[in-house]
């Protein structure tokens, strides 16, 4: 299994100077035969890179958008020009408005809903096997005693601007060779809670720790994680400050940056 990011908030040092960054996330995903999209970034820069590397998303098989917000899905519209074929899988709440903080600061973070009507789009719920070995869920209803909260993000109900509570948001497992990845977007319903759901080998995605202090409260989720026999690769949502400082805790951390592959 090969994954790719295509892109994330950071570059490498030394890294092409054919690549750019950006507050977003897409991975590019090689295994069980299949070569799956797994989010777009914000722009069509995750298209551009994916060129550079020699990467032919025309070529992916299906892809996956792992929650509404536009740092994940603002490349779906061209991902749908690139790719004539591919089904992109996604949940049922996703084209649902969401925004950053209510009236009179609200800032719209959602989807372009003209996409909602595409053909290519697979709604799905709570749990769906999209491929041999590739598994959606979405893990609403089940306990969550380390719920970071809602970071001041809301989804709007006709007037109402209510905290999120994140039923847009689902993970894929992928088993393959007797082993269990979980590729998580951002884990906002709490990577520690993820993690113990799921008990996989490997997990790859954002934590959604940027905007915590380096303080106690960090370093017992980073021992949280550690204490799992999981390998974690994060990236996007995690921050570097705090990925810094959560690998003093955790050997088995890495990050994950633009045009980095990871074999597994």
């Amino acid at each position: 299994m090969k994954i790719t990011a295509l892109v994330e908030n950071t570059l490498p040092e030394g890294a092409s100077p054919a690549l750019g960054k950006e507050h977003g996330l897409s991975l590019y995903i090689e295994a069980l035969g299949r070569r799956i999209l797994f989010d777009m970034g914000q722009t069509e820069l995750f298209a551009r890179n994916a060129a550079a590397l020699g990467l032919d998303l025309a070529a992916v098989d299906l892809a996956v958008l792992s929650h509404g917000h536009y740092d994940h899905g603002g490349g779906l519209s061209r991902f749908l020009q690139l790719n004539g074929t591919a089904p992109v899988y996604l949940s049922a709440h996703a084209f649902e408005p969401h925004y950053h903080g209510a009236p009179p600061a609200a800032r719209y973070i959602g989807l372009d809903t003209a996409l909602a009507a595409s053909p290519r789009l697979r709604f799905v719920g709570e749990e769906a096997a999209i491929a041999p070995g590739l598994t959606l869920y979405a893990c609403n209803g089940r306990p969550r005693p380390h719920d970071p909260g809602p970071f001041g993000l809301t989804v709007r109900e006709g007037a109402a601007f209510l905290p999120e509570d994140f039923r847009h948001e689902h993970y894929l497992l992928i088993e393959e060779a007797g082993r269990r990845v979980l590729i998580s977007g951002c884990s906002h319903k709490g990577v520690v809670d993820i993690a113990d759901w799921f008990c996989p080998d490997v997990l790859v995605g954002g934590f959604h720790f940027n905007s915590l202090p380096l303080d106690e409260t960090l370093a017992a989720r980073a021992r949280q994680l550690a204490a799992m026999p999981t390998q974690f690769y994060t990236c996007h949502c995690t921050g570097r400050s705090q990925y810094q400082f959560m690998a003093r805790y955790m050997p088995r951390l890495r990050y994950l940056a633009t045009g980095q592959t990871v074999e597994l």
